[in-house]
């Protein structure tokens, strides 16, 4: 071992150690002011849709739906919003894969991440998940902090727009990172903002945000997930003067407390 290397994974992509992702769910019409705003501050949310109900009632129709949330990410939400906990095996299993079908046949990529209708789980439908290609799940729990998850398929948000966004961002700049990366992530629906005549409030917190686009690292779900999977695949020599990158994309680390950049496929020295 090298006491005189000091490794550290705490950095996001370009070297940022603070990400910001939104999540909003259901596919409501009012979803395309809302990536309307997200766009004009080059923000990135995460879209739960029902399959079921593209298209119908005031949802966005299925074939829009690819293109709005380009350059977002589409992500499973059950096709009928139903309580999973409640559901027997084969129904549950039918929520989650039909959903998945659907959604990849409108976004061409595969559908990994869900959030819960309802926030409703219980052991028993965290299990199954990866069973059915779900690698993350969002609940509806907020924890009001700006840690990682300790479990991908419980991703407690920090907190729903309601939340005094604005004034929870400037805490958020504020946090000491004290070597390890922050997450701060917002959830809500975005027809709330219709009902509530208060637009504004995501339109100040995407203004007041896409000004520290150097600061922050605006991600999808799916981004966040695959980066700090990605983390975890990198390979360090006993001594800790090499590390490798197996991934095809970069990632980021501290090393004796300079930033370094590995590419992809990449293996380098480190120097004491």
């Amino acid at each position: 071992m090298n006491p005189a290397i000091s490794l550290r994974f705490n950095l996001f992509p370009g070297g940022k150690n603070r990400a910001l992702t939104l999540s909003y769910d259901d596919g409501p019409e009012h979803d395309r002011r809302l990536v309307e705003i997200l766009n004009a501050h080059g923000l990135k949310g995460t879209f739960h849709l029902n399959s079921s109900s593209l298209g119908n009632g005031g949802r966005v129709g299925i074939d829009e739906a690819r293109t709005l949330f380009a350059g977002h990410e589409i992500s499973a939400h059950s096709v009928t919003h139903p309580n999973l906990e409640a559901l027997p095996p084969e129904q549950l299993a039918w929520e989650i894969l039909e959903d998945r079908r659907a959604l990849e046949k409108i976004a061409g990529y595969p559908i990994r991440g869900m959030s819960y209708p309802f926030g409703s789980h219980s052991p028993e439908v965290v299990a199954a998940l990866p069973h059915f290609g779900i690698e993350y799940a969002r609940t509806v729990t907020s924890h009001n902090g700006f840690s990682l998850p300790t479990d991908w398929l419980l991703w407690h948000p920090t907190c729903h727009h309601k939340n005094a966004i604005t004034e929870k961002l400037e805490a958020f700049m504020k946090t000491n990172p004290w070597g390890r990366p922050l997450l701060f992530y917002v959830w809500g629906h975005s027809y709330e903002f219709a009902n509530d005549r208060n637009w504004d409030i995501l339109e100040r917190f995407a203004e007041a945000a896409g000004a520290l686009s150097g600061q922050i690292w605006f991600a999808t779900n799916i981004q966040i997930y695959d980066y700090q999977q990605a983390l975890k695949r990198l390979r360090i020599s006993a001594d800790r003067r090499l590390v490798e990158n197996p991934n095809a994309q970069p990632i980021w680390f501290t090393a004796n407390g300079q930033p370094h950049e590995l590419a992809g496929g990449q293996c380098v020295e480190l120097k004491s």
